[in-house]
């Protein structure tokens, strides 16, 4: 078992590898308007089957559960919408001294305000058998939420104000994140016993479907003009999106582990991802939105057109490394309950 896990682990680093390959050789086939209609399939289609997918996976309990764990949810939002922000604000006043385009680091900054996305934090939770239903919630109701905080933040930060179309935002995202849901609940309820027998494959369907999304993103980054900037400015910019991504990673993780903070592994992996990743799907239209009429837009919307990407691609390569430190930490959390029993 432990050959075949290993061997599945190096096939989906592979498929990464590929899909970002054939993404750099013909761009075209799945940048936005494309044969692929990424637009379509991607916001849609591949957004509903996540949520679809959780709805008929999760089961009822758990996903109620996890609504009521209100410490996690305060910590990813509060992380997410509250320090982040604030964190990159402060870093970039250090940035400001060096000779990096100044609209550049507007672009981080703006990467610091943006939502959690609706997708990837709960594919790559799912994949490290993280708590699947806390990640749903932080990533749905993040979403809610920086519709009205973001453009809040943005203001703050950058001061620029627009009105934003609150109602089209909100109907998108209740369609594809929380219609899929329910009706995947739904659906559990009257074919329970035959997924508990057959036991569908839903970790790969996840994995599939997180292939698609960051096949189509890496053709929307290497056909955007937008990233037509001299190579050192872009380098530049993308260690600092790494170090930014491990940075907050490993700080939520130190935190979350702690014994004090009353989180699970499972948790813990929920935080790490949830806390750290920033949405496109919902970034790229408030950008053009609040920043409608400014020269330096497609400068601005760099840094969100590398940081998700990255965020996918990075979360992708931590797969194992999470999932076999998740086993190690719960082994060892049942050893010592049992070694209290005994005694």
């Amino acid at each position: 078992m432990g050959l075949l896990e290993r061997a599945r682990k190096q096939w989906f680093l592979v498929a990464i590898v590929l899909a970002i390959t054939s993404a750099k050789l013909q761009p075209s086939v799945g940048m936005h308007g494309g044969p692929l209609r990424p637009e379509i399939t991607i916001t849609y289609v591949a957004v509903s089957t996540i949520f679809l997918n959780s709805g008929l996976s999760l089961k009822t309990e758990e996903l109620t559960s996890a609504l009521m764990h209100v410490k996690l949810h305060m910590f990813v939002q509060i992380f997410t919408l509250g320090f982040f922000p604030m964190a990159v604000w402060f870093f970039l006043k250090l940035l400001a001294l060096t000779s990096i385009n100044p609209w550049l680091l507007k672009g981080l900054q703006t990467v610091g305000c943006m939502p959690p996305p609706v997708s990837s934090a709960v594919i790559l939770t799912k994949a490290v058998g993280g708590n699947e239903a806390a990640a749903i919630f932080n990533s749905a109701f993040g979403s809610f939420l920086g519709i009205v905080i973001t453009p809040l933040l943005l203001l703050l930060f950058l001061g620029s104000s627009s009105s934003v179309p609150f109602t089209s935002i909100f109907s998108q995202l209740f369609m594809t994140v929380v219609v899929p849901l329910i009706v995947g609940q739904i659906l559990r309820k009257y074919i329970k016993d035959w997924l508990e027998r057959k036991k569908p494959p839903f970790g790969v369907i996840s994995s599939c479907v997180l292939l698609m999304i960051i096949y189509s993103t890496f053709c929307d980054t290497f056909s955007n003009p937008k990233i037509d900037l001299e190579t050192f400015s872009l380098i530049i910019i993308v260690f600092i999106i790494f170090f930014l991504q491990l940075s907050f990673m490993l700080l939520t993780f130190i935190i979350s582990t702690r014994k004090k903070s009353g989180f699970t592994a499972a948790d813990t992996v929920a935080i790490m991802f949830c806390s750290t990743h920033k949405s496109l799907t919902l970034g790229i239209p408030l950008l053009k939105i609040v920043f409608a009429g400014y020269e330096h837009l497609s400068l601005i919307s760099v840094p969100l057109l590398i940081y998700h990407p990255t965020q996918i691609l990075l979360g992708g390569l931590l797969v194992g490394t999470v999932k076999n430190w998740m086993i190690t930490r719960q082994k060892a959390l049942k050893l010592t309950r049992q070694t209290k029993i005994l005694v």
